[in-house]
């Protein structure tokens, strides 16, 4: 079991055996199903998108989007929750009896993490595409599922949820206990970046600083933002870019945790 893929095998298998990645997936679709199908139902019942095909489409965009920007939050709690798990029960202790290389150990849980956050990317939007688009179908807006453009968008969110995910494990190990991960997931998430990303629109500079924010990083990527609710015109990145700035932070936070929490005594 000492090889990488045995590391990658047991890593899998640790998500697998327990109840945690369901009950937060189920929990991630039926909230994203409510809010997608009821937000398609409000603009729906207006009537006002349908007045022109950008409107359309981008009321579509908006709805579909709510997967990675909704669902993110669950992606980043199931990397953080699998890894702090690991310290909380020290269950690391015989994963690095058996696979005496811990940076091999580190690499494999990154990888199952992010092939898991990429599963629940497909989930949420099944949530949002399935619910959203029926509803938006219903009220006779066309859900655009034969735009190649749509199926970008899908396919750059489910990156986008596996990355965040992949961030997740790295706070984990930077910060190993699961009550402070949880604690900073919940209060930088909800409170803390919504609050920077509204004030950094105050200025140019300040919006040129708020485009490399995580969640505005994943906006990018996926390539809407769910903050023109508000009415506000986010300046975002590239979708590439984007994606380079939370793999970046993905990288930076690993790292930070590989010369603490990580290589400390476990027993």
């Amino acid at each position: 079991m000492s090889s990488f893929g045995g590391a990658l095998s047991s890593e899998v298998t640790k998500i697998t055996s327990t109840r945690l990645w369901w009950i937060l997936a189920i929990i991630m679709v039926a909230y994203i199903a409510v809010c997608a199908g009821g937000l398609a139902a409000l603009f729906g019942s207006l009537g006002t998108p349908t007045s022109t095909p950008l409107a359309n489409d981008a009321l579509v965009r908006l709805v579909y989007s709510f997967g990675p920007s909704l669902g993110y939050v669950f992606a980043v709690l199931l990397g953080a929750l699998a890894t702090t798990n690991e310290f909380r029960h020290q269950t690391l202790t015989p994963t690095f009896l058996a696979t005496p290389r811990r940076g091999r150990v580190l690499v494999a849980k990154l990888l199952a993490l992010t092939g898991a956050g990429a599963l629940y990317g497909v989930l949420a939007l099944v949530a949002s595409v399935g619910a959203g688009g029926a509803v938006l179908a219903i009220f006779g807006i066309d859900p655009l599922l034969a735009d190649p453009a749509t199926w970008q968008l899908i396919g750059r969110s489910i990156i986008a949820m596996a990355l965040w995910s992949t961030i997740g494990v790295a706070l984990g190990v930077l910060v190993p206990s699961q009550v402070a991960a949880i604690v900073i997931v919940l209060a930088f998430t909800q409170f803390v970046e919504p609050l920077l990303r509204l004030a950094s629109g105050i200025t140019d500079w300040t919006a040129q600083v708020g485009r490399f924010l995580p969640g505005a990083a994943s906006d990018a990527l996926v390539g809407q933002s769910a903050y023109q609710l508000a009415g506000a015109d986010p300046l975002m990145l590239e979708w590439w870019q984007g994606g380079l700035v939370l793999l970046g932070i993905a990288v930076l936070v690993s790292v930070l945790g590989w010369f603490t929490s990580w290589r400390r005594d476990v027993t």
